[in-house]
Parts: C-alpha cells; sequence; structure tokens
C-alpha cells in the first residue's frame, strides 16, 4: 500500500508541474542557432520620476500599450513562420531576446544584455571569440527611443531594423552606419501632408508637434517644405505632460486657424484630441500623422464628431496570413514566466487577462513594419549562410556586420511587395494611405501616395465628408485678391496682406511673384489691374500718310514757286522793283528758301540718325541766311531813307565794303560752327515717346537743347533785329514800302511758331512731325507769297509802277515831307 501511494504522489507532482509548464517559456525569449533582439514599447513610462540612486524602470508597472504589444506578436509570428519554413533558412532556427523598452532613459539593462556575453560586454579584437549570439536589432519604435541607444548598436555595426523610427536624422549614415528602417522618414510624411494641405489650397495652418526627435524633425522638415510657398505657419506648439491645452486651443481660434496638423507619437495625440472634445473645439480641419491616424480609440470616441473633419495619413493595413491564427493560439495558452529559464528585467507583460480579440481589433500600424524587418534579417542570414538545396553552410563564422551587408542588399518579394533598399539603406518600398475619419467612425481610405519606382499622388476628395455641408473649408489670413491687384505683406507672415491694384504699366504675375507690380517693358503697356503687358502699338508718320503726301506736294510747290519766280527776277533783273527788293539778294533768298524744304521731306518715315539731322540742319543753315538777308535789306532800306541823310559817312562805308555780303557771310558762318558745335556735344538721334501714351509708341527724334539752343538763339536774334529794322521803316512811302512787307511776314513767322510750340506742349501725338513740318512749310511760304508775290504782280500787272520815274517820284516827295 504504502509503495502505491508514493507512486501516486510522484504522479501527482507530474501532471502538476505539466499543467504549469507545458506551455511554451515566456513569449520575450526563444531559443536558437541565432538570435534576433527586439524592443518594443510594451509598455509606456509616461511620468518619469526623479531617482536618488541609479535604478532601472519597472516597465510592467507603466500603462499597457495594446498596439505595441500587438507588434510584439508580430516579430513573434515572423519567427516562428520563418522557423516552420524549409525554403528560408533551412536546418537553422531563430531566437529571440525581446525587452519591454518603455522609456529611453531607464531601459539600458536591456539593451546591454543584448551586447553581452554571460554578463560582459566583449570589446571588439583579434581573435573575435565569445561573441553575442545576437546578430541583429528589430526595433525600437520612437524615434527618441532610437536616438538613445542607437549608438550602442552602431559601434559593432550590429544591424538595427527599425519599424517605426522616421526622424530624418538617420539619414545620416556616418552616425548611423548599420541603422536601416523598414518605414519610410519623415521626410516623406510630411511630403504628403505638404500635399495634402496645398491640395485643398489651406494656407494658414497650425502644426502641432511632440516634442521629442520625432516631432521636432518632422516641425524642421515642414518648415523647410513650406518654404518659398503660399503655405504660412501660424502656429506653432511642442506638445508634452506640461502643455495647456486650452491655452492651445485660444490662441488658434484667436488667429482664426482653421487647418491644424498633429504631428506626435500616438498617447500624446490622443491626449491632445480628447482634450479638443473635452473643451469644445469645433469645425476644424485636422490633419493626422501615421502615428495616430488609425487611432480606433478615437474613432469610437462620444464627441469625436463634433471637432470637425480629420483626414491622416497612415501606413497601409496589410493582412499578414496566419497571424490570426497565431493570436488566437498563443491567447490559449498559458505562459510559464517563472519557469526555470532565467528572466531579465523588463521581460515580463502582466498582459494575461488581454484576449485575442482585443488584440486583432487594436491600431494595425506599423504591423507590416515589424514582420518586413524580421524577414529582411532572416533573408539576410539566408544569404550570409550561402543557405540552397535545403541547407546552410554551418561551418561559416557568421558577424553582424556581414549580416549588414547582406541587409543592404536585400531584394526579395513579401507579401506581393519588393523588399529593397536604396544606396542610403532607405526603403525603396511602400505606400502611405491617405484616410478620411467617416460618420461610422471608421478610417477610410480615400487616397494613395507612391514613392517607388515613381511618386503618385491620389486624392478622390468626393468621399471627404466636410463639416461644412459639401464645401471644402478654407484656412486663409487674408482672402485672395482679384485679378490685377498685388499683395502688400501686412506683418510677418506673408500670408497676411492688402490687395493693393497694380497701375497702368506695371502687372502682377500671380504664379511668380504676386507681391510685386512688375513694370512693363519699354516696348509694352498694361491697363490698370493687369496680369501681363501687351505690346504697344508703334506710331510713327509714313511717307504713304495723307497729310505727309500733301506737305510734300507743298514742298514741291514752293520749290517750283521759287523757280518761278527767280526766273521772272532774273527777266526783269534791272527793273527798280527787282533792284529794290534786293537785286541779287533776291535770288540768294530764293535759294535758301528752296533748299529750307529739304528739312519737311525728312519728317516722315521711320526717324534714323540722318534722318534726325535732316529734320534740323537745313531749315536753321539756309533760314539763317534768308533772315540775315532780310535784316541787311530792311537795315538797307532804312539807311536809304534815314540813315544816309544824317550820317553820310556810315553809308559810305557800307556801300563801299559791301556790307550787307559781310554780314550774311557772318551770319552763315556763325550758325554754321553753332550747329557743328550742337551736334558733336548732344547727337540728334532717334527717341522713342513712351510716357504720353501708356499703348503707344511714338517714334520721334530726341531734341537736345545742348544742340539746338545755339542755332535757335541766333535765329531769334536775327528775327529780332529785322522786326526792328523793319519797324523803323513803318513810315516810309505808302505805295511801295518793303519794310512793311517784311514786318509782316516777320509777325506771320512769330505766329507760325507760337502756334506750333503751344500745340507741341499741348499734343504729344504721332501727327507732331505733320505739325513742324507745317510750321516750316508755313515760314517759308510767308516770305514768299508776302514779300515776293507782291514783287511779282506788280512785274506783271503793274509795269508802269516798275520804272525809274515812279522811284524818283516816290524818293523825291518823301524827301520834301522829310524836309518840312
Amino acid at each position: 500500500m504504502k509503495p502505491f501511494l508514493v507512486s501516486l504522489c510522484l504522479l501527482g507532482t507530474i501532471l502538476h508541474d505539466l499543467a504549469q509548464c507545458s506551455a511554451p517559456d515566456s513569449e520575450f525569449q526563444l531559443e536558437g542557432d541565432y538570435l534576433l533582439g527586439g524592443l518594443f514599447d510594451i509598455h509606456f513610462d509616461d511620468d518619469p520620476v526623479y531617482h536618488d540612486r541609479p535604478e532601472a524602470v519597472e516597465c510592467s508597472s507603466k500603462p499597457f500599450t495594446l498596439p505595441s504589444y500587438r507588434r510584439f506578436q508580430v516579430m513573434r509570428f515572423s519567427v516562428e513562420q520563418i522557423n516552420n519554413s524549409t525554403k528560408l533558412l533551412p536546418n537553422v532556427s531563430l531566437g529571440y531576446e525581446i525587452f519591454d523598452h518603455c522609456s529611453d532613459l531607464y531601459n539600458f539593462p536591456g539593451i546591454l544584455q543584448l551586447l553581452s556575453v554571460n554578463g560582459l560586454v566583449q570589446p571588439w579584437g583579434e581573435p573575435h571569440d565569445n561573441l553575442s549570439k545576437v546578430i541583429a536589432v528589430v526595433g525600437p519604435f520612437s524615434s527618441t527611443n532610437t536616438l538613445t541607444v542607437a549608438p550602442l548598436f552602431m559601434t559593432n555595426l550590429i544591424p538595427m531594423v527599425s519599424y517605426g523610427a522616421a526622424s530624418s536624422a538617420f539619414a545620416e549614415k556616418a552616425k548611423f552606419p548599420s541603422f536601416l528602417r523598414t518605414v519610410h522618414s519623415n521626410k516623406e510624411v510630411i511630403d504628403l501632408i505638404f500635399n495634402i494641405v496645398k491640395h485643398f489650397n489651406w494656407r494658414w495652418v497650425a502644426f502641432l508637434n511632440s516634442d521629442d526627435a520625432y516631432g521636432i524633425d518632422g516641425l524642421e522638415l515642414f518648415y523647410k517644405k513650406i518654404k518659398d510657398t503660399e503655405i504660412c505657419l501660424a502656429y506653432n506648439k511642442g506638445l508634452n505632460d506640461d502643455t495647456n491645452d486650452t491655452k492651445i486651443f485660444k490662441e488658434i481660434e484667436v488667429q482664426k486657424i482653421n487647418t491644424i496638423i498633429v504631428f506626435a507619437p500616438k498617447m500624446t495625440a490622443e491626449a491632445l484630441i480628447e482634450s479638443a472634445v473635452r473643451l469644445n473645439v469645433t469645425n476644424r480641419v485636422w490633419i493626422a500623422g501615421d502615428t495616430w491616424s488609425l487611432s480606433t480609440k478615437l474613432h469610437k470616441m462620444k464627441g469625436i464628431k463634433n471637432i470637425g473633419t480629420v483626414i491622416g495619413v497612415s501606413q497601409p493595413v496589410v493582412t499578414i496570413p496566419g497571424f490570426s491564427d497565431f493570436i488566437n493560439f498563443s491567447g490559449s495558452q498559458t505562459h510559464c514566466e517563472n519557469s526555470e529559464k532565467k528572466q531579465f528585467c523588463n521581460q515580463a507583460c502582466n498582459c494575461s487577462s488581454t484576449s485575442a480579440e482585443q488584440i486583432l481589433s487594436v491600431d494595425p500600424s506599423y504591423n507590416f513594419p515589424v514582420y518586413s524587418a524580421v524577414y529582411a534579417i532572416a533573408h539576410a542570414l539566408h544569404n550570409a549562410l550561402q543557405c540552397g538545396s535545403g541547407r546552410c553552410n554551418s561551418n561559416i563564422t557568421l558577424y553582424p556586420y556581414t549580416v549588414l551587408a547582406e541587409l543592404k542588399q536585400s531584394n526579395f518579394t513579401l507579401l506581393n511587395q519588393s523588399i529593397q533598399f536604396d544606396e542610403n539603406i532607405e526603403p525603396r518600398f511602400g505606400t502611405y494611405s491617405i484616410v478620411f475619419w467617416n460618420d461610422s467612425g471608421e478610417a477610410e481610405v480615400i487616397g494613395y501616395y507612391k514613392f517607388h519606382p515613381s511618386i503618385y499622388y491620389y486624392i478622390d476628395e468626393n468621399k471627404i465628408q466636410w463639416y461644412t455641408d459639401g464645401e471644402v473649408p478654407t484656412s486663409v489670413c487674408s482672402q485672395e485678391c482679384l485679378v490685377g491687384y498685388s499683395k502688400n505683406q501686412d506683418g510677418m507672415h506673408k500670408c497676411c496682406f492688402d490687395c493693393v491694384m497694380c497701375q497702368s504699366g506695371t502687372y502682377v504675375n500671380i504664379t511668380g511673384n504676386p507681391y510685386t507690380c512688375i513694370d512693363c517693358k519699354e516696348t509694352e503697356w498694361s491697363a490698370a489691374g493687369s496680369t501681363s503687358c501687351n505690346l504697344r502699338s508703334v506710331e510713327y508718320i509714313p511717307f504713304t500718310d495723307a497729310g505727309a503726301i500733301l506737305i510734300m506736294l507743298g514742298a514741291w510747290a514752293l520749290v517750283g514757286f521759287t523757280l518761278a519766280v527767280s526766273v521772272l527776277f532774273a527777266i526783269n533783273y534791272n527793273t527798280p522793283v527787282v533792284r529794290s527788293a534786293g537785286g541779287p539778294m533776291c535770288f540768294l533768298i530764293l535759294v535758301c528758301l528752296s533748299l529750307c524744304s529739304i528739312s519737311v521731306f525728312f519728317y516722315f518715315g521711320e526717324p534714323t540718325t540722318s534722318f534726325c539731322i535732316l529734320r534740323f540742319l537745313p531749315f536753321l543753315l539756309f533760314y539763317t541766311v534768308c533772315l540775315a538777308c532780310f535784316v541787311v535789306r530792311s537795315f538797307q532800306i532804312v539807311c536809304i531813307f534815314k540813315i544816309a541823310a544824317k550820317f553820310p559817312k556810315l553809308h559810305s562805308w557800307w556801300m563801299k565794303y559791301h556790307g550787307q555780303w559781310l554780314v550774311i557771310t557772318v551770319a552763315f558762318g556763325i550758325q554754321a560752327l553753332l550747329l557743328l558745335m550742337g551736334y558733336s556735344l548732344a547727337p540728334l538721334k532717334p527717341f522713342n515717346e513712351t510716357v504720353w501714351y501708356p499703348d503707344k509708341i511714338i517714334l520721334g527724334c530726341d531734341l537736345d537743347l545742348k544742340a539746338t539752343a545755339g542755332p535757335v538763339l541766333l535765329l531769334l536774334s536775327l528775327c529780332f533785329l529785322c522786326f526792328i529794322f523793319s519797324y523803323m521803316g513803318k513810315d516810309l512811302p505808302k505805295n511801295y514800302n518793303e519794310a512793311k512787307a517784311i514786318t509782316f511776314c516777320l509777325l506771320l513767322l512769330i505766329l507760325t511758331w507760337i502756334a506750333f510750340a503751344t500745340e507741341y506742349m499741348l499734343y504729344h501725338g504721332k501727327y507732331i512731325p505733320i505739325l513742324n513740318a507745317l510750321a516750316i512749310l508755313s515760314s517759308l511760304y510767308s516770305f514768299l507769297l508776302w514779300y515776293f508775290l507782291p514783287k511779282c504782280y506788280i512785274i506783271i500787272f503793274q509795269s508802269h509802277r516798275n520804272t525809274h520815274e515812279y522811284f524818283q517820284g516816290l524818293i523825291q516827295n518823301y524827301t520834301k515831307t522829310i524836309n518840312q
């Protein structure tokens, strides 16, 4: 009986042990030929406390994060699936050593355990013996945690494949040579957020980021992205445990910001959104980062619809075949966490109450990055061990850096995705989904953002149910200006501006620089409020113009008349009328009048330098001779009738030395010299008049005062002298008084140029050359008609007045009158 009782007790003990420990060992550990390290923030140390002595944090006492626990299970499932595979790593088993990495400050015991052998961290030396069996590490999740521990693994070039660290700081491979990740960096996420903001034309946005490496990196990238764009960062705040959410939302309300970007870890973002619901923040557009856009906790939260419209960036949800079965199977077993195998710090979960349904229903973000990270390491190990034909080479001594080399060359297909890394060891696979939180409390996919082989962006606006009942909400500091208005920046933000209409002659380039009214080119014009310039019409008087033809005909008629008068005077050269008109001087005047008419022809056609010179030179030079002749002639009339009797010596000297020709020669020489000096100092050249008519370019000649002041003053002086001398002879014989004829011609000349000067100041159109040519022609005709024509009339029709006796009688009668 006694032996039976002993046997029964022994059997009971064995059955009890089997009931307690027949399940697998701890979830955190698995033996294998090669070990993978795992760092997962299953718990979160949300309230670090001050320690007065060295002390590691006990993660299991901290708040539990179910999504991270799900990712932890994905790694376990991936290793089990690989171990069960006959193609990948045949006859090689993978194990893992996973730690709950809940803090970036107090989790180093677990890190050192991964690096140590028998509790000692071995320095590198020759030979490389007593090395850790850990060939690579999966994790950590956050950028802050990764930045803290990465340098320890970089020293020995242990591959560190993160499934969530997106900070762009890790792109610096000189600092992180063995760091890889299966998620895209913050740069890609920020690019997508920027594209969403730009797509909906939101220009006045707030950016709320976590006050850690992840959030600060996102903020810096967003700053760079919106630089030199129409988007303004109106408000920014770093989020931490001490953040006053009430103050943040009040400041956003004051600045009338309707679009809020939240770039923070999931727990930080969830706390912020919960505050927004509690504080009744409404009618906003929220753009969620990929860390919290699929938060099932917030989707189902009461009052979440009141905050407005939520659009998010998310990792695409990839269904991993077999994972659900794995979770259901694992959930049916009890893990012997107090088994004989020694547990290390932070390798306890305290999550036995978590059901399989809870795990499978939680946010699946970053599950595929964990899955692909484990498989990338496995494929690298497969290649490093030269596996093939169902076996691997067990004689190869494997080092972490050899696995790293193979990791960089990764090229395999996993769930229809080609897993590859670029030259900077950044992933060349994966997409982002654009999601919208619909009324059903689900994150509905409304678009995609693909990276490889080329960037592709798509968003279906029709699926979005805006809080504004159909219309896309606006988020601007100032409303857009009307067409033709430039933006005058008001304050430090370029999105805040006043609208100013661009004046005529300027335009605003909306796509280029909407803040400046740009001057049109000299050959262009624009009306006020224009967005472009138009070519100005070029105007000048062509030779075919009706007015030009009439004036040129008038000039040819003048030449014809002067020729006819010259012939008539030559026939009647010795008659008193011709002699009293000036004799040989008449022919000089007539020739000069004809030469002056040359100027008229150069007022038409497109101006050139030679045309500009010939417009003025012939008239100024030869009209000087004409006026000098009339000065001399009027002086002679006064001399004969008045000065000869009173100043006989002066009259004698004048006649002896041919004073009239001397005066004419001197006047011609001075004028020629003045013209030469003037044209040398300021050569005449074509000129485009662009001031008076904004839509036209009037072609003309640049009339410089330096070139024309001297010649014109000489003409005025001669005109003034001529007028004085002719006026002195106003009381000469009435029947024939040349002084009166000259005075009348001068009055016509003065009135003509006064009228032209008045018109020149009031009118600046293309017909100025016609008016100028008309004034010249009128000046020539005044002498031809009113000085020479009466004499021609006497010669032809009143020949009895063209006798010596008649002239002698006039002179004798006048002499008697003065003597009395």
